[in-house]
């Protein structure tokens, strides 16, 4: 009887577990298809201007137009080279330097007002000081997205590391590990999460600044086809391009995640 009652017990939490699951997977689809759907009824009627707010559908159209043209495929890959290329230089100095602030008391005091400084400063005021230095040409759009992706990845570094567990770093003392050995195997292990927390936010970061980087006297990239459109007022073409932006940058942080779960999956803190 004690077995029964465990049983049913059991099948009913595996069917409540269930039952969640599925709520929340439509929760996650139903929503977005609900405000489209709305959108596109709300378009139809004629109760949102299509100058202003085109409906879905005639995005989609136009979306498709472009791809198969061939015309957004490459506005997306001068502007995915040109992320690319900014991220990995961003990126690269932020872990380096992170790592050296968070390790080293001397490099954070002689940091800690600069960056204090410097990374309230939006990354747009930074194109006509670095169109000044370097003119209009790929280095400042690349460096604008360097900036961008830059300080999470800096931040996100610097607080991994001071956070590290104190218990690790005492079991290091007591087993008498070296210096090498204590960066290497305690701190920088522990401190993956939070290092891939940064670079999911340096990606993000690098696509939010990629239109404001490619309005520097750009001739393509998605950026500027977003900002062409709206000057030769074709809505349908500029939404094509923020859902190609968005889309792409979806697709980028769910591959950082797949990863970040592949590396990190002795972390009990994490959660698929």
């Amino acid at each position: 009887m004690e077995q029964t009652t465990l049983k049913e017990l059991s099948i009913r939490k595996e069917r409540s577990i269930d039952w969640k699951r599925k709520y929340l997977f439509a929760l996650k689809f139903g929503v977005p298809i609900f405000i489209l759907i709305i959108w596109e009824v709300l378009s139809q009627l004629g109760m949102v201007k299509a100058r202003i707010l085109p409906a879905p559908s005639r995005v989609l159209d136009t979306l498709w137009s472009l791809l198969v043209s061939g015309e957004m495929f490459n506005h997306i890959f001068i502007s995915l080279l040109r992320i690319l290329q900014g991220f990995l230089i961003g990126a690269s100095l932020g872990i380096i330097m992170g790592i050296a602030t968070g390790l080293f008391k001397p490099i954070d005091a002689a940091t800690t007002f600069i960056i204090g400084l410097l990374r309230p400063i939006p990354n747009l005021a930074w194109i006509p000081i670095l169109i000044l230095w370097f003119g209009i040409g790929e280095t400042s759009k690349i460096i604008v997205i360097a900036i961008a992706s830059f300080w999470p990845v800096l931040l996100n570094v610097i607080d991994a590391i001071k956070r590290t567990d104190i218990k690790l770093l005492e079991v290091a003392n007591v087993l008498e590990k070296n210096q090498k050995t204590l960066i290497f195997q305690v701190i920088l292990p522990s401190s993956l999460p939070s290092i891939f927390v940064g670079l999911r936010s340096g990606m993000d970061f690098a696509w939010r600044s990629v239109v404001g980087a490619e309005l520097i006297a750009a001739s393509a990239g998605i950026g500027y086809f977003m900002s062409y459109s709206r000057e030769i007022s074709q809505t349908d073409s500029m939404l094509a391009s923020v859902v190609c932006i968005a889309v792409i940058g979806f697709t980028i942080d769910f591959c950082l995640k797949k990863l970040q779960a592949k590396i990190i999956k002795w972390d009990p803190n994490y959660f698929k």
